[in-house]
């Protein structure tokens, strides 16, 4: 099925509460693939006991959530806003008993999603013997240490496959097909071929099809593997985007508003509760 065209207000509803929604890692506020306007549509119509999974880590999107009360679950390899310091609400959070953290690796979320693509039940990894990581992980979803039936003394990690009901991500664009054109973000290919739906916000939508361009199809997304695209010129912001730069200033605002409640509170009414216009 080719996936539906749609504005941000039709978009938003197709996350229902209680889903487990994986959203792209921010490597830093210069490194985003983030749908920011989704986000704060998704924090004003009320969502509640989302399952955060960080692929493979969160940032400010996440923090966000966490503060607006929308999550009940984390699931990540890291929470930070990086050069702005500590994802504030996540901390304050957790301090408060309010959210429930799955530690995790980058290595094991990407080969659970794989998994997931795939359509089969586990993946090996590497790297998680003898941490508390590994330890508390068995304790609470089961993960495995199994015998490589390849070689003697060689035990290995195996972590259950992950398929999201809701992968959301911002792409520089999408044709009128549906195909959607990731740039280097090919990591997010993998979100969206292993979620029961992907949906999808652009900066452009392009009349030609993107796999008729050699150079662009390589990074391209079918239109089978996508739910719902979206048109959000700057969607990103604050963060980075196709075309334009992460606001620091907005986000140093934010850090240091973020740091008590009111100051969160604050900083909702003034960019959240009323949608603001990015130029």
């Amino acid at each position: 099925m080719a996936p539906i065209f749609c504005d941000v207000d039709a978009l938003v509803p197709q996350i229902t509460d209680g889903d487990l929604l994986a959203l792209p890692h921010a490597f830093s506020a210069d490194y985003s693939a983030a749908a920011m306007s989704a986000t704060r549509r998704l924090i004003n119509r009320g969502a509640k006991k989302l399952h955060l999974l960080g692929v493979p880590g969160l940032s400010f999107q996440a923090d966000l959530l966490i503060g607006c009360g929308c999550v009940d679950i984390v699931e990540s390899g890291s929470i930070l806003l990086y050069e702005h310091g500590p994802a504030r609400r996540f901390v304050a959070a957790q301090r408060r008993g309010t959210l429930v953290v799955k530690d995790s690796t980058c290595p094991a979320i990407h080969a659970a999603l794989l998994a997931g693509e795939k359509g089969i039940p586990f993946m090996p990894v590497r790297g998680l013997l003898g941490s508390d990581v590994l330890r508390y992980r068995m304790e609470q979803d089961g993960w495995r240490v199994l015998d490589n039936p390849f070689a003697d003394d060689d035990p290995i990690v195996v972590v259950p496959a992950l398929r999201p009901d809701v992968t959301l991500f911002h792409a520089p664009l999408a044709d009128r097909s549906g195909n959607v054109w990731l740039g280097r973000r090919t990591e997010l290919i993998t979100m969206a071929r292993s979620a029961h739906k992907a949906l999808v916000t652009v900066e452009r939508i392009v009349e030609r099809d993107l796999f008729d361009d050699d150079e662009l199809a390589p990074a391209t997304i079918p239109a089978f593997c996508v739910s719902a695209i979206c048109l959000q010129p700057k969607g990103s912001w604050p963060l980075n985007g196709p075309g334009y730069a992460s606001d620091h200033a907005h986000m140093a605002e934010y850090a240091r508003l973020s740091e008590t409640d009111e100051g969160f509170a604050d900083y909702i009414r003034r960019y959240v509760s009323v949608e603001t216009e990015v130029s």
